[in-house]
C-alpha cells in the first residue's frame, strides 16, 4: 500500500503564495471568530495578483529606465503614479513620524 500525498491548499489553488500561512496569520490576528475555509485563499490569490501586477509595474519602470533591476525608487514610482494603487497604499507609504532620541552632548 502505498500513501496518497497531499496537495498543498496552494497547489489546489494554483497559487504561488503560501496559503496555510496566509490562514495562520488570519488566525493568529484575531480578524474574526469564524474563518471560512475559503478566506485565506481569496486573500492570498489577491496579495498574488497585486505582488504580480506591481512587480509588472516596476519592470516597466526600470526597463524605461534602461536598468536591468528593480529597485525600491521603481517601485515607490509605480506607485506614486498608479492612482489605485497610490490610493491603496496611502495610508502605509508613509510610516507616522517616530520622536527620535536626541543625542547627548558629552
Amino acid at each position: 500500500m502505498s500513501k496518497k500525498q497531499t496537495i498543498s491548499r496552494s497547489t489546489r489553488a494554483q497559487l504561488q503564495f503560501p496559503v496555510s500561512r496566509v490562514d495562520r496569520f488570519l488566525r493568529q490576528g484575531h480578524y474574526g471568530q469564524r474563518l471560512s475555509s475559503s478566506a485565506p485563499v481569496f486573500l492570498a490569490g489577491v496579495l498574488e495578483y497585486l505582488t504580480a501586477k506591481i512587480l509588472d509595474l516596476a519592470g516597466r519602470e526600470a526597463h524605461s529606465n534602461r536598468k536591468m533591476r528593480i529597485t525600491p525608487e521603481h517601485v515607490g514610482k509605480v506607485l506614486e503614479k498608479n492612482w489605485h494603487l497610490y490610493r491603496l497604499f496611502e495610508d502605509n507609504a508613509n510610516p507616522p513620524d517616530v520622536e527620535k532620541p536626541k543625542k547627548s552632548k558629552k
